[in-house]
């Protein structure tokens, strides 16, 4: 069961769950209420189980220089939750939209794709934290998801094995191979010049 918001009635009410085999929008997305988070991948329901206390670590580890770093600059940091739309040959409507996702950090660079719900367009850097409910069909869904969109900066943030691999979007608009970076190096952001942050400070406890 989730809540619903019934316009007729002018309140929520609790209804069965979508249908997992239907394709869903924005539009519907903004009327659900449900108790955990939940992404749509292309129409499709995705939810996102409760990050644990290391992932809020690492988020925080990262979360604050970037936002020290940013101060009086253009681009603007947002942790989840946060709703980034992603719309598809600037389809952008409310009931045109099919994915709508809330990566653990992004950085948007272009505040006209900024409002009052989230971000809609691509952000410049997304920064993922895995946890042990990500899914390997989920990881490759959102490495296609932001590919497609145009994100110019992907981290995949590894906590296991204190390691982060780096996407950067070419001239063909494609991700090329992940560079790997490993305790005690630092990455240099493409998307976000100047920050700059050690692999130390990432997982540090």
């Amino acid at each position: 069961m989730y809540t619903s918001f019934d316009e007729e009635e002018g309140k929520y009410i609790q209804v069965e769950e979508p249908d997992p085999s239907l394709n869903y929008t924005y539009a519907d997305y903004l009327k659900w209420k449900f108790e955990e988070r939940l992404e749509l991948f292309r129409g499709k329901i995705f939810k996102l189980s409760a990050p644990n206390t290391r992932h809020q670590v690492i988020t925080t580890n990262i979360l604050v220089p970037l936002v020290t770093w940013l101060k009086n600059k253009s681009c603007k940091a947002f942790p989840a939750p946060f709703d980034v739309r992603l719309p598809v040959k600037n389809r952008k409507k409310d009931d045109e939209v099919t994915t709508v996702v809330q990566p653990d950090l992004c950085v948007i660079c272009d505040e006209t794709k900024i409002d009052v719900r989230g971000c809609c367009g691509a952000p410049d850097l997304i920064i993922e934290i895995l946890s042990s409910g990500n899914t390997k069909k989920e990881i490759r869904l959102k490495h296609e998801l932001y590919e497609e969109a145009g994100v110019k900066e992907y981290w995949i943030v590894y906590p296991e094995e204190e390691s982060v691999a780096v996407f950067l979007l070419n001239d063909k608009n494609k991700f090329g191979g992940a560079t790997i970076y490993a305790s005690g190096e630092n990455i240099n952001s493409f998307a976000v010049p100047g920050f700059s942050i050690n692999l130390n400070d990432i997982f540090a406890n």
